[in-house]
């Protein structure tokens, strides 16, 4: 059955079904089936400590945020949040899914919320029928899988990465660029997107290593200046790409930085130096968070003192969807996935409705430039889809 919900004006999204009343009803049919009324749980899935946290600390407070909200409208009937820390890392992937998939009040999974976790991990909550909904984890691969529990917030790489092809030629106008990417599974992904909208404006190429295990980017920042392009394209995370800011700008490399949403963060700041990271564009398939629907960005700051980050509205929005299914009694596994598979209701970041392979449709997919100005990551302009 397919649930529709109302937006809230002035209000919180998504909690037409999640407020109010009593949380669960004891008598539905996915109770007697096995699932409980109460005393369930949802997970956040991702990074909260080591080098990739900064993202991962934005989707958590999101939703935390959510889940808050949900106990305080049903303080009878509460949902519990567990975090699951991957530090990022597909090699810890597995563990924490069975680690989730054991715990059998767990109901739905906000994440996982990189690629390449997501990859390690979704054959296990494929198996096991846990409902993910990734807020943040963008690798179009992923919706290729045939993985019945997987769902997407956000648009895919085959819509960021023609957006930031299309943004480099369009609007910086840069005819030679040179690209790099981290290897991994999102970074790569996205740096092959942006060349195939580059084509032959595309200079040159190198692959550097991710998490944390590569500082020194001396090699590739000689190519760089040796071609002295117009503009840098970076597939990868905020911590390698600021390093490689730094080190371009020491080597008086001017040609402004271009890199995707696993680089759009405050922390990429800090890794670059401020004077270093000026000027820097970054892509998101999101809208700038700042600019949610509602009371969305008051209550985030109330609760954690910062203003809204990177996906911490989209994972917010992930986190709602699976608690408006517990609110309508879904407290199954079975049933929680059947509920977001059919799924169709207005959030504060986007209006979602899944289609094939759990993708965001993609007439909601919007993608937006920002630019690091005065020492912040602030909205530059939605970029046209074509």
């Amino acid at each position: 059955m397919r649930q529709k919900l109302a937006r809230v004006i002035g209000g919180v999204a998504m909690m037409a079904l999640v407020a109010g009343g009593t949380a669960c009803s004891s008598g539905s049919d996915d109770t007697a089936s096995g699932g409980d009324a109460c005393g369930n749980k949802i997970a956040f899935f991702g990074a909260l400590t080591g080098s990739s946290a900064a993202l991962g600390i934005n989707e958590n407070n999101g939703v935390k945020l959510a889940v808050e909200q949900y106990n305080k409208a049903n303080p009878d009937c509460k949902v519990e949040l567990v975090p699951l820390d991957s530090q990022g890392s597909p090699d810890q992937a597995p563990g924490l899914a069975q680690k989730a998939i054991d715990d059998t009040k767990l109901l739905g999974i906000v994440g996982p919320a990189y690629s390449g976790e997501s990859e390690a991990a979704g054959p296990l909550f494929n198996e096991a029928g846990l409902v993910t909904i990734t807020p943040s984890a963008t690798r179009p691969s992923l919706a290729d899988q045939k993985w019945k529990t997987f769902f997407r917030a956000v648009g895919n790489d085959f819509s960021q990465g023609p957006a930031a092809g299309n943004y480099i030629k369009n609007v910086m106008k840069a005819d030679k660029v040179y690209v790099i990417d981290d290897q991994s599974a999102y970074g790569a992904g996205l740096a092959d997107e942006v060349k195939k909208i580059l084509g032959p404006v595309v200079v040159g190429s190198d692959k550097v290593q991710g998490e944390g295990k590569q500082t020194d980017f001396s090699a590739v920042v000689t190519k760089v200046k040796a071609a002295g392009v117009k503009a840098v394209f970076y597939g990868g995370y905020y911590q390698e790409a600021g390093l490689i800011r730094k080190q371009l700008t020491a080597a008086g490399v001017t040609a402004p930085l271009v890199a995707g949403d696993g680089v759009n963060d405050a922390a990429y700041i800090t890794s670059a130096g401020q004077a270093a990271a000026e000027g820097t564009i970054l892509t998101c398939p999101c809208q700038p968070a700042t600019e949610a629907r509602g009371t969305f960005k008051e209550e985030y700051k109330a609760l954690t003192g910062v203003e809204p980050g990177t996906y911490s509205d989209t994972a917010y929005d992930a986190a709602n969807i699976l608690l408006a299914g517990i609110k309508a009694g879904k407290t199954t596994r079975p049933a929680l996935l059947e509920f977001v598979k059919g799924y169709s209701g207005e959030g504060v970041a986007a209006t979602y409705k899944f289609v094939e392979g759990g993708e965001l449709d993609p007439a909601q997919v919007k993608v937006w430039a920002f630019k690091v100005t005065g020492g912040k990551v602030v909205p530059d302009q939605e970029i046209p889809k074509s």
